[in-house]
């Protein structure tokens, strides 16, 4: 009897250790929160601290729509009716959508959730999410976004999905609920992500270089999105792809000459010497009082290196554009609008080649083991 009362108690006190104590972090729904208060004033509804996950997680589930998926842009920490929020959306803004890091986050949230609780109920929303992101795939192994039917790579689209997918292969354990044949769709699915983002790497003169924001779902040529979003070559979705790729554990080949090929586009396009800062908007503002801030491009020997978003297919110039769809060479070319509202310049491609020689040296380790 004393025998089988330490084995239990052995065993009760490596299942208290397994099982999760720390509420989930709320960054998965960073993005949405952030485009959220684009249109509503911070401050105009009171919201629950970050680590309530059950209030959290019962709004997510209150949220989804009937087909699995999720609308964009909620603040789930915000107290609001949320029969009352999808009224005021309509049905377009309502529609589910993977825009803005949207429908993956709230997959990992609420198996993050049951995994804390045990609760069937967030499980089951979590596996009608995994069945949406399956069923929205196109054959190509691409998603698409918001604005078109075009690959997006944008809002880290695909590589925030197949991130989400590697959770599940390497048996992370919030996702050891998945049953076995939704794992083997995962694994394929993973498999067509990857192929897609390695087809579309753009090649110049027999180079590889980066890749576009977004690309035509039959040629696989670089598109356009909104008016001022043309196709070239974006370093953030780039840097997004080149982390993605780094994160693999056994990359192949191919894989390992795409990642050696961004971070030498990176690498080459880098302004030195430049930061963005942000300064009061003149009083004298033609275009819209409204605009209170201004952006600059200026001088700074210790700035960080930085990247524009936009490089032209053919050499890689810089380039910005207007709502209207014309490009302009200089930041103080861009109305003031489009000059504050879009990310025209960024730090993204840091990360990348801070991590690159790390990579690199993991890389060669396992060549010479081979």
């Amino acid at each position: 009897m004393k025998q089988l009362i330490t084995l239990f108690a052995a065993f009760m006190a490596l299942t208290t250790q397994a099982q999760p104590t720390k509420a989930p972090s709320i960054e998965l729904f960073e993005d949405g929160i952030h485009h959220w208060y684009l249109t509503h004033e911070w401050g105009s509804v009171e919201r629950v601290e970050a680590d309530n996950y059950l209030w959290i997680a019962d709004r997510v589930l209150a949220y989804q729509n009937a087909d699995g998926g999720w609308p964009k842009n909620i603040d789930y920490l915000a107290k609001m009716d949320p029969d009352s929020v999808k009224q005021t959306l309509g049905a377009r803004e309502g529609r589910s959508t993977f825009d803005n890091r949207n429908i993956y986050p709230q997959v990992e949230y609420l198996s993050k959730v049951y995994e804390l609780t045990g609760k069937k109920k967030y499980r089951k929303a979590a596996e009608r999410g995994v069945r949406y992101i399956l069923d929205n795939q196109y054959p190509n192994g691409s998603w698409i976004g918001w604005h078109d039917e075009a690959i997006a790579y944008n809002d880290d689209i695909i590589t925030g999905i197949l991130n989400m997918w590697q959770q599940v292969m390497r048996g992370e354990s919030h996702f050891d609920w998945i049953d076995q044949k939704s794992r083997d769709r995962i694994a394929q699915s993973w498999d067509a992500g990857l192929s897609i983002i390695l087809r579309t790497q753009y090649v110049r003169n027999g180079v590889k270089t980066a890749w576009a924001q977004q690309y035509d779902q039959q040629t696989l040529q670089p598109a356009g999105a909104r008016t001022y979003e043309l196709p070239s070559l974006t370093a953030q979705e780039s840097s997004s792809i080149a982390l993605f790729l780094m994160n693999i554990e056994e990359p192949s080949e191919e894989v390992i000459e795409a990642v050696k090929a961004v971070v030498a586009w990176l690498d080459a396009n880098k302004i030195e010497g430049k930061e963005i800062v942000t300064t009061p908007m003149p009083e004298s503002n033609p275009e819209d009082r409204s605009i209170k801030a201004d952006r600059k491009l200026v001088d700074n020997p210790k700035a960080k290196p930085i990247w524009a978003r936009f490089y032209e297919l053919a050499d890689d110039q810089i380039f910005l554009c207007n709502r209207d769809g014309i490009k302009v060479y200089r930041l103080e070319d861009v109305l003031p609008e489009r000059r504050v509202g879009y990310s025209w310049y960024g730090t993204w491609g840091n990360k990348v080649l801070k991590l690159y020689p790390k990579w690199l040296k993991r890389i060669e380790a396992q060549k010479s083991q081979k």
